[in-house]
Formats: C-alpha cells, structure tokens, sequence
C-alpha cells in the first residue's frame, strides 16, 4: 500500500513538474488578459470619433439655418421651414426637425439644437449624452 501510494506521488510530482515547464496555451493566457482591454479601448476610440463627426455636423446644421434664416427668405421664410433645412443639412444624420428650436435675440436668428446620443455599443461602452449647439447669424436689413 506505501509502494503504491509512494508512486502516486511521485507520477503526480513528475505531471506537475512538467506542466511548469510547458508552454503550450500561454497565448491564449495572455490574450485573455490582453484581449478585453483592447477591444475596449478600440470600442471608445470609435465611439469617441462618432460622438466629436455628430457634433460637428449638428454645429454645421445649425450654423446653416441661421445663415439660412437671415439671408434667404425664401427657403427660410417660416420656423417650420428653418427647421427642416437644419435637418436636411445635418451631414447625413436622421436628426428631427423638432430637436431644432429657432428664435430671434438680439444678435439675430438664433438656432439651437439638442441632440441625444446614443452608444453603438451601449452593453460595452454603457453612455448616453446630449450633445447641444447653437448659432447666431444677424439678420439683413
């Protein structure tokens, strides 16, 4: 009985002495470390690059209204019409002529506009914003 189990310990002495030394599967270890940062970090860079293209486009829509609204009284001749050139020029975006608000201050015609964002890729990256513009272009005389 001590013979035998004398050389169990030793056959599992010799199997884990040798799983020490052998390397086979230490990449898939180390991807598994690696792997999940990487895909995160090229999720936010992506998510990063969508968020500043919807932002710029929704500063163009809204500086091109304004624009719109005070030297084209054609195009532009309603609120309602501002509106809707403001979405159509929101570089390719579905943007609601609704989240555009149009107003007259001081400075001119005034468009803003609020926009909510929202993650490709939400169960990874969990954030939503609003992203917000506006734009004052004087009126013509």
């Amino acid at each position: 009985m001590r013979s035998c189990l004398l050389a169990l310990l030793d056959a599992a002495r010799r199997a884990v002495g040798s799983l020490a030394v052998d390397s086979h599967g230490a990449t898939a270890v180390e991807f598994a470390f690696v792997g999940p940062v990487l895909i995160l970090l090229l999720f936010g860079i992506e998510e990063t690059g969508r968020v500043m293209w919807t932002q710029a486009a929704i500063n163009l829509a809204v500086e091109e209204a304004a624009r719109c609204a005070s030297v084209n009284a054609t195009t532009c001749s309603s609120t309602a019409r501002i509106q809707s050139y403001a979405s159509s020029h929101a570089w390719g975006m579905q943007i609601p002529a609704s989240e555009f608000t149009v107003t007259t201050p001081a400075c001119g015609w005034q468009v803003s506009a609020s926009h909510s964002y929202n993650s490709l890729v939400s169960h990874l990256v969990p954030f939503n914003l609003t992203l917000t513009a506006q734009s004052c272009f004087p009126k013509w005389s």
